[in-house]
């Protein structure tokens, strides 16, 4: 990278995910590997994806339902739109990161960044928060080097959320992916129960997911409002928590990937 270009560091490599780049590519191909073996032969290429956030350990399995159906486009996406819910700065609407690449052990991805309504640039947003981030090594894993809209989601309506989807939609080319967890912090039993409500909701396109559903509830209800208007076709394609994964049973936290589809 030239002198001058500015690159957003990762926050979570050593927790979230490891830090070394050989065990995380390791990782990474092991996961897509075993999700890639139940995909099936004739499944369609997804216009768009909702991908767990957590750490790998927790929700990298499910998350690797989802972009194991990208292996067979690697090359033909160049762009993904990235939204994600920010947990640890408040501000009003969208914003993208004061950055020209965004690094993980595992490169940089070059990010796009455009005048877009009701959006900012927020370095301040992006620096310690980690729902497009965990998303990044998979995507240079499977999909090598695409260029990436990096959007976290703060105070903003579904309606604002649709109209940046909208104008970014672009082509075959262009994946949208959205980075969420579902419920949070109850019993297994509940959160099995809460969670396949809200998948049901999703695959539905809608009602409005609400936020105790899921931490990227206005993101993913941008992409409802989206998918309906255009007429795409939702599935679940894999439904867990973390206790299904690791972790005790008493409090866990649900983990979803859907994709979606655009008429033929």
């Amino acid at each position: 990278m030239s002198l001058g270009l500015r690159v957003r560091h990762p926050t979570v490599a050593g927790t979230f995910y490891p830090a070394d780049s050989e065990r995380l590519g390791s990782l990474v191909d092991r996961l897509v590997a075993v999700a890639r073996d139940s995909c099936p032969a004739d499944a369609p290429v997804p216009k768009a994806l909702i991908a767990p956030h957590a750490g790998y350990a927790y929700s990298g399995d499910v998350a690797a339902s989802a972009f194991a159906r990208l292996v067979p486009v690697a090359g033909r996406i160049t762009r993904v739109v990235m939204l994600g819910p920010a947990h640890r700065v408040w501000f009003e609407g969208l914003a993208l990161p004061d950055a020209d690449w965004l690094e993980t052990p595992l490169g940089a991805s070059r990010t796009v960044r455009l005048e877009l309504p009701g959006v900012s640039t927020s370095s301040r947003a992006h620096t310690n928060e980690h729902s497009l981030e965990v998303q990044l090594p998979f995507l240079q894993r499977v999909l090598g080097n695409v260029e990436v809209v990096p959007l976290l989601v703060g105070e903003a309506s579904a309606g604002s959320v649709a109209q940046v989807l909208d104008i970014l939609w672009g082509d075959s080319g262009t994946l949208v992916l959205v980075s969420s967890d579902l419920s949070h912090y109850h019993s297994w039993s509940e959160a099995h129960r809460r969670d396949r409500q809200s998948a049901a909701q999703i695959e539905a396109l809608g009602p409005s997911i609400r936020a105790d559903q899921a931490c990227g509830a206005t993101p993913i209800n941008g992409l409802l409002a989206t998918a309906r208007r255009r007429g795409l076709r939702a599935e679940c394609l894999d439904l867990r928590n973390s206790g299904d994964t690791t972790g005790p049973r008493d409090r866990v936290v649900g983990y979803g990937a859907f994709a979606f589809y655009e008429p033929e």
